[in-house]
């Protein structure tokens, strides 16, 4: 098995052999970092990151990834470039390809980020899509077996809107590696239909359990791990919050929802988190709603169990290990 010149698109891509890769890598370069060696093993090396939208997370982790493993990065925003507005998606990735010897997309459909991987010729990483968010399920994936010391026969128990990105990339993960998922909200929040059939399929292979529960009282019982996500996306309007708070008030991440998880699990979430009045929206949404919280609680979200920023650091490892693989022949 080689991960080299591989593109990483979206979990359904990835066999549990590769994930594994992905992981041990992940890991080897986790431990360099906070032993001060230095792994710069692809100097010469350029990387071009596409953000079409904005992040704190995933920009910063493939920027120092990138400077770490002795690469440059060019940052391109929405005001930077000319994708899909003065020049096609074809073309930019032809240009893209010729100068730089890897790509990171961040933004829309999975299709653009599909395109860039087919006419570029070069690694393409997907940092965030509509659809799948992939880069952040490894982080998660190396976050659990940091606390459990295994990933298979775990149950991770996703609270919220389960119908985009995060939800199906967790479900799709989790029935790759052996790990039990519930997704727990109203049924119209559920996956896509075809995806779970897709998983279900996957799961038959590695003894994963999938369910799909509409009571928020039942959704953790026996769970290891309690997800949540924001309710609404990037780049939806702000009229959906008011649809989204009706609907999905009752599946917030409670001290209640934590008690009746198995002993010792864990509570995480990808980020940015409204626990709290600390934003322009979470302030917007207590004078519109009298909410002083959304999908989590203070209480939760700063507890003893939750691992959020153990989470949020292993996207800068599990990212430099997606890069490595991609573009080291000999492996890492």
């Amino acid at each position: 098995m080689t991960l080299y010149k591989k593109n990483f698109l979206k979990m359904l891509d990835l066999s549990k052999e590769e994930v594994e890769e992905y992981l041990r890598v992940a890991a080897l370069l986790k431990d360099k970092k906070r032993k001060g060696e230095v792994h710069d093993f692809l100097r010469g090396k350029n990387i071009a990151l596409i953000f079409e939208k904005t992040s704190t997370r995933t920009r910063c982790a493939f920027e120092v990834a990138a400077a770490d493993l002795g690469m440059h990065a060019v940052y391109l925003d929405p005001k930077s470039s000319q994708i899909g507005k003065k020049e096609s998606i074809e073309d930019t990735a032809k240009v893209l390809g010729r100068m730089f010897d890897a790509i990171e997309y961040r933004g829309y459909g999975q299709e653009i980020v599909e395109a860039l991987a087919k006419y570029s010729g070069v690694p393409t990483f997907n940092g965030l899509t509509n659809e799948s968010h992939p880069t952040q399920i490894l982080a998660d994936l190396l976050t659990v077996r940091e606390h459990f010391g295994k990933v298979e026969g775990l149950t991770l128990a996703y609270y919220g809107d389960a119908r985009y990105n995060m939800g199906n990339s967790l479900m799709v993960g989790a029935a790759k590696m052996g790990m039990n998922f519930t997704a727990c909200c109203p049924a119209k929040y559920f996956p896509d239909a075809a995806l779970i059939e897709k998983c279900r399929e996957i799961a038959k292979e590695t003894g994963s359990v999938l369910r799909f529960e509409e009571d928020p009282a039942k959704g953790s019982v026996g769970a290891d791990v309690i997800y949540t996500d924001v309710w609404v996306s990037m780049g939806e309007p702000p009229e959906v919050w008011e649809k989204r708070i009706a609907d999905l008030s009752p599946y917030k991440v409670t001290g209640a929802v934590m008690a009746r998880a198995n002993k010792g699990a864990i509570f995480m979430h990808c980020l940015p988190a409204f626990h709290d009045l600390g934003t322009e929206i979470g302030r917007e949404m207590k004078e519109r709603f009298g909410l002083e919280d959304m999908e989590v609680t203070d209480e939760v979200f700063l507890g003893e169990q939750s691992v959020v920023f153990d989470e949020a650091e292993n996207r800068l490892h599990t990212i430099k290990a997606v890069i490595a693989c991609s573009l080291v022949k000999d492996g890492v």
